[in-house]
């Protein structure tokens, strides 16, 4: 199950790390050199919560930016 914030559809995004090599040129080096880059995955703070959908309860995924925000009822 790919988890996603019921609420404003925040999901997982993907990125770079990114690997230098050498000295900076400020401690007496030629400079950082991008060596290598390799993809890599941000998640989302998601939370699993019980929340009011209508008249029912139901237990989602919720992000805490939408928690704080307060976009929720509670059950």
């Amino acid at each position: 199950m790919l988890k996603i914030c019921a609420i404003c559809g925040k999901k997982l995004m993907m990125g770079r790390t990114v690997t230098r090599k050498g000295s900076p040129k400020k401690k007496g080096g030629t400079g950082r050199k991008t060596a290598r880059t390799s993809r890599r995955e941000f998640f989302a703070n998601l939370q699993k919560i019980r929340i009011m959908i209508g008249t029912r309860s139901k237990k989602v995924y919720v992000c805490t930016k939408c928690i704080k925000k307060g976009d929720i009822r509670k059950a």
